[in-house]
């Protein structure tokens, strides 16, 4: 019998919060975390506004001295993984530290049986542009000592094992928007293998900097109509939609297999119960029109589960607010769930939270599990105008609520990537 995978552990940095519960909370009551961009000056370019993570100090969850040897995405990872480990009761006692923020703490399993799988798609965007800029005017001698081990997409998975004492796998999944949710799939194999007994999973990114603006700007991906009025930009399904909000974010869950957790007399949030993961073979940045990747990829993940289409009620959405995409994905869900597609609730928590490309599938992931947890569906917010190529029950405006048994969600990046994690309630065995 294949084992069974379960959550133990959420952590949360986003626009909408800095915990679980911060977060949870703005879901429940439509938060839009989008504003005018305040990480740089954004006078000149088209898109000014972004989806920030505000009142972040990694010193509330980590030493003041390894905070300063990491990129920002990277401390996000960490701080959520120290939420995450947290409430899984999985933090040994702490080293001393330098006084200045949490020392270093240790992983209460065994460490060559624990792993971090994460998912990241762009990496130290900000230290690459300091170096650059210090290397083109000042020669290589000024460049930033660090900026090799900062800059790297794995540095958040490195340091997290570091951290926390971690000695199995320490993987990164490059898989651009789809890399949170393909990061989850990697980890429920290992622990399905039996190379690990639990894994620290899921995704982050921090990339809102003009660099990354600039580039996506000249995509023609990002919303720019609505500059000034912010809250209003990231509209999902909506048929005013004009591209999406850049966002940032950390979501980290605490994997275990069932018989570990319920050895050490762990409380089960939910189970991470099916991945799919597909490729479109179709363009660069454009989902194919059909759908058929994504909603292979859905099939995939319910397989996986065991369970059929009209046992799922919720469904996380990518829906970014682009023009291709959010028709396609309609498209995808319909052709996976049939007649269930107009029976089960669909939304997008990027009308909220921006695009936080790898970070999105990571905190869409903690949003299946509230939803699972607390029986409400999240809502899309900015639905004022739905698009009539989109004719599901996307939730529009406000939350609503009911039971939730079985959630998916979706993530689907440039290159073609297609990712969806399948979670249940968690039943107790009857034998337990």
């Amino acid at each position: 019998m294949q084992k069974r995978v379960v959550v133990t552990g959420m952590g949360v940095i986003s626009p909408i919060g800095n915990s679980v519960e911060e977060f949870k909370q703005s879901l429940k009551a439509g938060v839009s975390g989008v504003s005018r961009i305040s990480a740089f000056d954004p006078q000149g370019f088209d898109v000014q506004i972004a989806a920030e993570v505000k009142n972040f100090n990694p010193a509330d969850w980590m030493d003041k001295k390894d905070a300063r040897k990491m990129c920002r995405f990277s401390q996000f990872a960490v701080a959520a993984a120290f939420q995450a480990l947290e409430q899984a009761g999985l933090l040994a006692e702490a080293d001393a530290g330098d006084g200045e923020g949490p020392g270093r703490k240790r992983i209460g399993c065994v460490p060559d049986r624990a792993g971090v799988v994460l998912g990241n798609g762009i990496g130290g965007f900000e230290v690459v542009t300091e170096s650059f800029h210090k290397l083109f005017d000042f020669g290589p001698r000024r460049m930033l000592p660090l900026t090799v081990p900062m800059m790297i997409g794995n540095e958040a998975a490195g340091n997290i094992s570091m951290i926390y004492g971690l000695k199995g796998p320490a993987l990164t999944q490059v898989t651009a928007c789809a890399s949170g949710t393909d990061a989850l799939g990697q980890a429920l194999d290992l622990i399905r293998a039996g190379r690990c007994d639990a894994v620290i999973s899921g995704g982050t990114e921090a990339c809102i900097l003009p660099f990354a603006v600039g580039g996506f700007q000249m995509l023609k991906a990002l919303s720019s109509k609505w500059n000034q009025e912010p809250a209003k930009a990231s509209r999902p399904f909506d048929a005013d939609r004009d591209g999406f909000v850049l966002g940032e974010a950390a979501g980290i869950l605490i994997l275990e297999a069932e018989e570990h957790a319920r050895s050490r007399g762990a409380a089960i949030l939910a189970e991470l119960a099916g991945y799919g993961g597909t490729a479109d073979a179709y363009h660069i940045t454009a989902p194919d029109p059909s759908g058929e990747g994504g909603s292979r990829a859905i099939k995939l993940a319910l397989a996986d589960a065991g369970l059929r289409p009209e046992e799922v009620q919720y469904y996380n959405a990518h829906g970014t607010s682009t023009e291709l995409n959010d028709p396609a994905e309609t498209r995808m869900i319909k052709q996976a769930f049939g007649d269930h597609a107009y029976r089960m609730k669909v939304s997008s928590t990027k009308s909220m939270t921006g695009h936080c490309i790898a970070g999105g599938g990571g905190i869409e992931a903690v949003a299946c599990i509230l939803a699972i947890q607390e029986g409400f569906f999240p809502p899309t917010i900015n639905l004022d105008n739905p698009d009539p190529a989109c004719d599901l029950d996307y939730v529009p405006h406000t939350a609503q609520y009911g039971a939730v048994h079985a959630a998916l969600s979706a993530s689907l990046g440039f290159g073609g990537h297609n990712g969806v994690a399948a979670f249940k309630a968690y039943d107790t065995p009857k034998h337990a």
